[in-house]
């Protein structure tokens, strides 16, 4: 099935990197040269999709910049003979359609991606949280794509017990290979409480239904809409999935993540 369209939710504030994110939106941190957001991008592209819709709050500004076309910047690097740095500048802005919706008071995962209802209009599409890089010949969100049939499809990973209460946790029935039909899925579990050791991350591809089930899914944090909440209201009338993901993943919302992603990646 044709995904087209990726949401990609970018509005929290980073507050693990301050002060080094007062300024400059964590996704904008670099990995090498090139910002995590940027590998992000690259991932939806190389799976397919052709529109970003990035959802992002007013102080996001740059991640906008850093997408939007600079001939100028251009003009001055190939001027100066740096014609090898103006081509890995040139492609950015035509790699894909980008647009941006706002998420101007930070109310939950959930909440960002009903900002992006409109512009997915109404077609399956696909979701990448900020923090998730995958390193794998096959893009970790193709290989979602590949397996997604018009139920939600997740990414999941094994985690050790003593990290578990850190995710979303899915319990697994049937399996084939390394897919599996989730019976249920609880967040942030204590080890004693864990239905398993499968963790999800931050890459799904969903049915158009998910935008009413985080509406009326039951909020598990507070006041705040959550997409996992979502996900549990769409599983009382549609099938949930998670695929074990192929490649080594690198949680780049901490410090120990982004360092060995750099290392990984360089």
């Amino acid at each position: 099935m044709k995904i087209r369209k990726a949401v990609l939710p970018v509005a929290g504030m980073g507050t693990r990197f301050m002060p080094a994110t007062k300024v400059v939106p964590k996704e904008l941190l670099p990995i090498v040269d090139k910002p995590v957001i940027q590998y992000l991008v690259e991932e939806a592209v190389k799976s397919g999709i052709e529109e970003i819709i990035f959802v992002i709050s007013p102080d996001k500004e740059l991640i906008r910049h850093h997408f939007s076309h600079h001939p100028e910047l251009e003009g001055i690097l190939k001027e100066r003979g740096k014609h090898d740095i103006a081509e890995k500048i040139s492609p950015i802005h035509g790699m894909a359609k980008f647009s941006y919706v706002y998420q101007n008071d930070p109310l939950g995962d959930g909440h960002a991606i009903l900002q992006a209802e409109e512009a997915v209009g109404g077609e399956p599409f696909a979701v990448l949280f900020g923090d998730d890089i995958v390193k794998h010949d096959v893009p970790a969100l193709q290989q979602l794509i590949d397996r997604f049939t018009g139920e939600v499809m997740m990414a999941v990973e094994k985690v050790p017990m003593e990290h578990i209460s850190s995710y979303g946790v899915i319990s697994p029935s049937e399996a084939s290979g390394r897919l599996y039909r989730v019976e249920h899925l609880i967040e942030k579990p204590e080890p004693h409480e864990a239905p398993s050791d499968f963790g999800i991350i931050g890459k799904f591809v969903c049915p158009a239904s998910i935008f009413e089930a985080i509406r009326q899914g039951s909020a598990s944090k507070g006041d705040e809409l959550r997409l996992v909440d979502g996900f549990t209201k769409l599983s009382e009338n549609e099938g949930i999935w998670a695929y074990h993901i192929e490649g080594e993943r690198f949680d780049t919302g901490k410090a120990e993540g982004l360092i060995a992603a750099n290392n990984a990646f360089l």
